[in-house]
């Protein structure tokens, strides 16, 4: 997808991410008034699915597929989880903390070592680095460990009826029926989290059918079994499928210079690693900077806070989950499991994360104030940042485009 969420946002936890939905799902405009709780029943399901079995059919899904759908239940929690995802706000030094705890390194550090020889195998056949797997499986499922035990037909229905994204989830419930119809899975063994994100490393249906593979040669493409084979070599073909350059870095962290122009700092900003060079930036520790081609400076932090080089392979991870600190943790998890060393700068952890309530606040003043967010949805998306650094560079603030409170309280 490609496009970051900002700097400040709405984290799923660690196991409950994976492979997203579109670029059109996920720009779905949700306005203020579809932020409230779900109205479903488990009548209005009930109804609801009656209709959708001729779409279904129409889509290709034959009757006694469509069987297993008997007994569907509304599940209220599904669509809870989905209305408040964005209550649940960290610091990216927080997602961090968890993330790349010490824990979830030594339980990599174990996995790398009883399945080296099949993530040798998948990255020589696919070009992706161990580590690279091995990360997102521990953010994803702890390494197996919690894979999602709700039943994904039942929530992808749920969502697809009472969803503020149901066009899109009527598309996975319709992409699940294939799994099964397949018979790569039995209807009891399609399970996962409340989104519908299915095995080891948490993909969509949809993302099961583009990029899933059989890696085990046992002519089923099993993502959700013990065996993490099958998921493994997938999340591997789904990174080479979204353009991964082997051999070359997520990204690193660097130093930047006194004076430097912080209004550079953005993914939309990418340079020849020479300009970054000519202007002062460099390795934190010491060194210049490798060249990986374009690349761009972020600051998920603000400026007080990390700053990092990132590299065509930062924008590959970021199409398995759009946040920043996501593939930053995937990237510097990796980095761990290589032995190198910490994230060397200081977070400002004296700050602490916008509530909803204050990034919806944050953006009806922005506009107010004559500086265009795109909408009010609480998302600290490119067109809020960017609105941001516009509003702190008119103030003669460092324009890092941080949501902090410092801007949300300038703002009044």
């Amino acid at each position: 997808m490609g496009a970051a969420l900002g700097l400040w946002l709405a984290l799923a936890l660690p196991g409950q991410t994976g492979p997203q939905e579109t670029e059109a799902a996920m720009n779905e405009t949700i306005g203020e008034a579809r932020l409230t709780e779900g109205t479903g029943t488990q009548q209005g399901l009930d109804k609801w699915l009656v209709a959708f079995r001729d779409r279904a059919l129409a889509a290709g899904i034959s009757s006694a597929t469509l069987d297993a759908l008997n007994g569907a239940e509304y599940l209220p929690d599904v669509v809870r989880k989905d209305r408040h995802q964005n209550e649940f706000t960290k610091t990216i030094w927080d997602y961090l903390d968890k993330a790349v705890s010490d824990d979830r390194i030594a339980h990599g550090q174990k996995a790398l070592t009883a399945h080296a020889e099949v993530l040798r195998r998948i990255e020589a056949s696919y070009g992706v680095d161990a580590e690279i797997v091995a990360a997102i499986w521990g953010l994803e499922s702890a390494y197996g460990a919690v894979r999602g035990d709700l039943p994904t037909l039942h929530a992808l229905a749920t969502l697809a009826y009472d969803g503020r994204r149901g066009a899109f989830f009527e598309g996975e419930l319709i992409a699940a029926l294939k799994i099964l119809q397949s018979g790569d899975v039995a209807a009891q063994g399609l399970r996962g989290s409340w989104a519908g994100a299915m095995g080891h490393t948490q993909f969509m249906p949809s993302s099961w059918h583009a990029y899933a593979v059989d890696f085990t040669g046992d002519g089923k493409r099993d993502i959700w079994g013990d065996d993490p084979t099958d998921a493994l070599a997938s999340t591997a073909a789904y990174l080479a499928g979204k353009g991964w350059v082997k051999g070359a870095p997520w990204g690193g962290e660097v130093t930047l210079p006194p004076g430097f122009d912080y209004d550079l700092t953005t993914e939309r900003v990418r340079k020849p690693v020479a300009d970054w060079q000519a202007m002062g930036v460099r390795l934190t520790g010491g060194g210049d900077l490798p060249d990986h081609g374009l690349a761009s400076v972020l600051l998920p932090g603000g400026h007080r806070g990390a700053a990092f080089l990132i590299f065509q392979n930062f924008h590959v991870i970021e199409s398995y989950n759009t946040a920043d600190a996501y593939v930053i943790a995937v990237g510097h998890l990796a980095d761990q499991l290589r032995g190198r060393g910490p994230i060397l700068a200081p977070w400002p952890r004296e700050e602490r994360a916008l509530s909803f309530d204050e990034r919806v606040a944050l953006q009806r003043r922005l506009t107010a104030a004559g500086f265009d967010t795109g909408g009010i949805d609480a998302k600290m998306g490119p067109k809020t940042i960017a609105a941001i650094k516009s509003f702190q560079k008119a103030r003669g603030m460092v324009p890092d485009g941080f949501p902090s409170l410092t801007v949300l309280s300038a703002l009044e």
